[in-house]
């Protein structure tokens, strides 16, 4: 063999390991979409367009799920595609300073992760509070802070053995602090999740939440890989990605170098056509994950 064709055969070999390995990032970094934000009537009926444009899993709501799972289960079963999460739902607040509420919500969780497991859902996504603090100052004995921390330390080591039992994730959701004054950054999770020492839970990230709280999304996601369980993609503008200034590339490189293998679901605005804009969005990020995995 000549030298100039040992070169073609070096290069020809060189852009098949590439190939492959963008083609192995993108069976891990899979995406997801709302439920909602799919046009049709029926659960089935978005099922099969989500499927159509090429998404991997969706996303659904956990208020009134107990009495949808029959339905949800009919029609995962003559589809290529699944379950992402369980996005909330639930009812009562785990930080109210009244323990009916702090029950409702104990309760509904643990039904809700139930069902994760029967329909095969990675997890359900949990926000302790949303507003501002409902439990009283008690200090010098602890701040209003440290109190919550508290409780919300022992309520998660007691759902945690219930997300064991159906290997479903507790996924604490950080929001920005117009939605919440509690868990406003990753590393506010990361806190929580580590903490607990449960294998199930564990945190995900939302990019619209990040915008507004993380100095930087790439550097804070890289730190949260290792309990990184879920993503919600939005714009900087709560619109689908690409309709605001977020870099995603930058994020997604440090996904793909981190073989993040969990869903990445749409949870965000998508303007009309709904259909149309839904497969461009799809291209979109499909084109950024095959260049963030390069």
């Amino acid at each position: 063999m000549g030298e100039e064709d040992w070169k073609e055969s070096r290069r020809v070999r060189l852009t098949v390991i590439k190939s492959f390995i963008c083609f192995y990032h993108t069976l891990f970094m899979k995406l997801a979409v709302q439920e909602g934000l799919v046009p049709g009537d029926t659960f089935l009926e978005r099922l099969v367009n989500a499927e159509k444009i090429g998404f991997k899993g969706i996303e659904v709501g956990g208020r009134g799920l107990k009495d949808r799972v029959h339905e949800i289960k009919e029609a995962l079963s003559s589809s290529k595609i699944g379950v992402s999460t369980i996005c909330t739902g639930y009812s009562g607040c785990l930080l109210s300073p009244d323990k009916s509420e702090r029950d409702r919500a104990m309760n509904d969780i643990k039904l809700l992760l139930e069902i994760a497991r029967e329909i095969g859902a990675v997890g359900l996504i949990v926000v302790p509070i949303f507003g501002p603090p409902q439990l009283p100052d008690l200090t010098p004995l602890l701040t209003v802070r440290e109190l919550e921390e508290k409780l919300l330390l022992e309520e998660l080591r007691i759902l945690a053995k219930v997300a064991e039992d159906n290997q479903a994730y507790i996924l604490l959701e950080p929001l920005n602090r117009y939605e919440t004054h509690f868990l406003n950054r990753l590393e506010d999770a990361l806190k929580i999740c580590r903490e607990v020492n449960s294998e199930y839970v564990k945190i995900m990230a939302d990019f619209f939440h990040m915008n507004i709280e993380e100095k930087d999304i790439a550097e804070s996601l890289e730190k949260a890989l290792p309990d990184l369980r879920h993503i919600h993609l939005a714009d900087s503008n709560r619109y689908a990605p690409g309709f605001g200034h977020t870099d995603f590339l930058k994020p997604f490189k440090v996904l793909a170098k981190g073989g993040y293998k969990y869903f990445m679901a749409l949870e965000c605005r998508i303007p009309e056509p709904r259909g149309e804009n839904l497969k461009r969005i799809f291209s979109f990020l499909n084109s950024l994950i095959l260049k963030a995995a390069k």
